[in-house]
């Protein structure tokens, strides 16, 4: 009995390994997580090109670790158990994302500092064109919301990459976004999310009205619009977190109503292009992520043409998803607005501000993307 009491521990180690193996083999693989809003690892084809290549990252075993990775069952309860383990032992932000008050998940700091490369190339684009180019850019959660972080975090640098962003720009107009937030957030209003990195629509329309002078155009007031609610918004912070208890968000569509069939929304993706004469993508709202209900996602290429305008302005958007939710705000003051995602899209910009007859450009980002976004070096 004794020996048996000794040798438990193996015998429950080795019975949970078999048990997990065993589910391994039978149960179906999926292709997609819902929580982790991504596509799980494909079972990797065992050649000698990929057991032996110097390619780490695609090499048959590291394919094959994350395969199994990918696919043991209960994946979602050890990814969760994990994330409030490390949190237990006081790892808070051990996956890159903070456990705050009052449930806000925020990741923690950009470590890339690619600012000075991409201002630079953003500069050098406004000097070679002929039309006036005005650069926006959102500041991260975490120096937003302080009051939410806690109580140990690295530094955010906000501050000195904002004020590196003044020195940097000369040709291009630089429109600190920081200051409209601010004052938004200490008043009491949400404008970024609980559960993703973007603002929420309310911040969207504050940067909007923050733009209204350098662009020339008179914002509309709240009142203008017509707000519904959804809830059930988990965003991809929440997915990469691992915090599962986490309550959802609620998301808003900010619908000027004057505009109701004037609007005619083109999407092009390779060779597909889709049409929709809405910027809303209500189809969106019954999956977990509802932020695509803003002009459907990411995509190279987007036209947003109002037909009630007339005096023909066109305005080009280069931007990251942080402009989804704030060019409909936009909509209402340009005859056509063509949207560009350099993570996409490839072909030069300057072509199609010729051909198009574009009147202004704005570059719409969030400081971590323009931190850590190596597909700027393709604008010109």
């Amino acid at each position: 009995m004794s020996k048996l009491y000794k040798r438990l521990p193996m015998i429950v180690f080795i019975g949970f390994i078999a048990v997990m193996l065993i589910l391994f083999i039978i149960l179906p693989k999926k292709e997609y997580s819902s929580s982790e809003k991504r596509y799980l690892q494909e079972a990797p084809e065992f050649n000698a090109s990929s057991l032996f290549t110097s390619d780490k990252k695609n090499s048959f075993q590291t394919k094959f670790e994350k395969y199994i990775e990918d696919h043991t069952a209960g994946r979602n309860f050890w990814v969760g158990f994990s994330a409030y383990y490390n949190l237990a032992l006081g790892n808070n932000g051990e996956k890159g994302v903070y456990k705050g008050a009052d449930d806000y998940l925020i990741n923690d700091p950009e470590a890339k500092d690619m600012l000075a490369r991409n201002s630079g190339f953003m500069e050098e684009f406004a000097q070679q064109i002929d039309v006036p180019v005005t650069v926006a850019v959102a500041p991260s959660t975490g120096w937003l919301c302080p009051d939410k972080l806690p109580r140990f975090h690295y530094t955010y640098l906000d501050d000195e990459r904002f004020a590196a962003l003044e020195d940097t720009f000369d040709k291009a107009e630089f429109v600190d976004l920081r200051d409209g937030l601010k004052e938004a957030y200490d008043e009491g209003h949400q404008v970024f999310y609980r559960t993703d990195h973007h603002w929420t629509a309310y911040g969207a329309y504050t940067a909007y009205r923050a733009l209204s002078k350098t662009l020339g155009y008179t914002p509309h007031e709240p009142t203008d619009y017509s707000v519904d609610t959804y809830e059930g918004f988990y965003g991809t912070t929440y997915s990469t977190s691992g915090f599962w208890l986490t309550p959802p968000d609620s998301i808003e569509v900010w619908d000027n109503k004057l505009n109701d069939g004037d609007i005619k929304v083109s999407i092009t993706d390779g060779e597909n292009t889709v049409e929709q004469d809405d910027m809303f993508f209500y189809d969106h709202l019954d999956e977990d992520d509802k932020y695509p209900v803003y002009l459907d996602g990411n995509h190279p290429y987007t036209v947003i043409k109002n037909t009630k305008l007339k005096d023909g302005k066109k305005l080009m958007v280069i931007k990251d998803s942080f402009a989804h939710s704030m060019v409909p705000f936009l909509a209402d003051h340009y005859s056509e607005i063509i949207m560009v995602d350099l993570r996409y899209y490839s072909y030069p910009l300057s072509e199609i501000i010729t051909r198009e007859g574009v009147d202004r450009v704005l570059m719409l980002y969030s400081l971590d993307n323009l931190t850590s976004d190596d597909n700027i070096a393709k604008i010109g």
